[in-house]
């Protein structure tokens, strides 16, 4: 059995079966990803992919356990590389971060600016993606590490450091009605049209839940993951929008009214995630230490609370 086998077939899964997208990305022709893979299946002596005629549409029961060791081997080959490149390159090389939107645009840039102060050689990469891609990319080592609120905490193959804690904020243009009222509840929120995050992101499940609990249901005629989209619609009229306080920006979003809902929803807790045997070199460990440092100095941000 040889690495290359073992690349092409992760690959492969990674593209959807297609052997002209795999070869590609490998920089082979098609006939040399068919080889490796046939060559595999030889050796272990039992088929990895389902086929309709000559075309892969997935991985037989087989498969899908030995992609998992594949995606281990390759993962202890590149901590092996890591431990090396360490010894020879302490200040160079590359750091690899899935992130959500959130993070990305309202919590990371004060951080990488940081961070390229001490790390000016090191190329960053960031990753947007769905927290349950996250986990993922984090568990296969396609990033360094993840940060996310949802699904992170429920993997067990990864080590998780709790970040912060946040809760949701109302946001409406200046002449709503809601704005008006003495106290904001759930009953209000419920009667409104609601502008928010699409399921999976940012707490939506524990937001439904929430209202569900009450005996209420939200009128949601709006969702999405990216809180720059929520807030546009709500600046066209579209409804109330409900989102993480700290992607509220005081000069950026002044045509915007903002009400703390923090009495009426449960605490997120934002995570790092990282696969448990991961070598982490020292650029990685100073970003984990500088993000949590950071937002250690819950000021920057709305309803952001450090986590112990």
């Amino acid at each position: 059995m040889e690495l290359r086998q073992l690349r092409a077939l992760i690959t492969l899964v990674e593209h959807d079966y297609n052997v002209s997208k795999a070869a590609a990305r490998l920089n082979l022709v098609q006939s040399a990803v068919s080889q490796q893979i046939s060559k595999l299946e030889a050796e272990l002596g039992t088929p990895l992919f389902l086929r309709h005629g000559k075309r892969l549409i997935g991985l037989t029961d087989t498969g899908q356990k030995i992609i998992e060791y594949a995606y281990r081997s390759l993962a202890t080959i590149e901590n092996i590389y890591e431990i090396g490149r360490e010894q020879i390159s302490t200040g160079e090389g590359m750091l690899r971060i899935g992130v959500t939107h959130m993070q990305a645009r309202y919590i990371l840039p004060s951080v990488i600016k940081q961070f390229r102060v001490q790390y000016p050689a090191i190329e960053l990469q960031v990753h947007q993606g769905t927290p349950a891609q996250l986990v993922e990319k984090a568990i296969h080592d396609e990033v360094d590490f993840s940060v996310c609120t949802e699904a992170l905490a429920v993997s067990q193959d990864l080590l998780t450091i709790p970040c912060y804690r946040w809760n949701r904020s109302l946001i409406a243009l200046v002449d709503n009605p809601i704005l008006s009222l003495a106290k904001i509840n759930l009953k209000a929120l419920s009667e409104v049209p609601l502008v928010t995050y699409v399921q999976g992101f940012t707490g939506c499940t524990a937001f439904t839940d929430t209202f569900e609990r009450a005996g209420v249901w939200p009128k949601i005629v709006l969702s999405a993951s990216d809180t720059d989209v929520i807030k546009t619609y709500v600046r066209e009229g579209l409804g109330v929008g409900i989102i993480a306080s700290p992607a509220y920006v005081d000069d950026q979003d002044q045509d915007l009214i903002r009400r703390d809902l923090s009495e009426l929803f449960p605490w997120g807790t934002t995570r790092i995630a990282y696969q448990k045997d991961k070598f982490i070199r020292r650029h990685q460990r100073y970003f984990i230490d500088l993000l949590l440092k950071t937002v250690r100095q819950p000021d920057r941000w709305h309803g952001l609370i450090p986590s112990e």
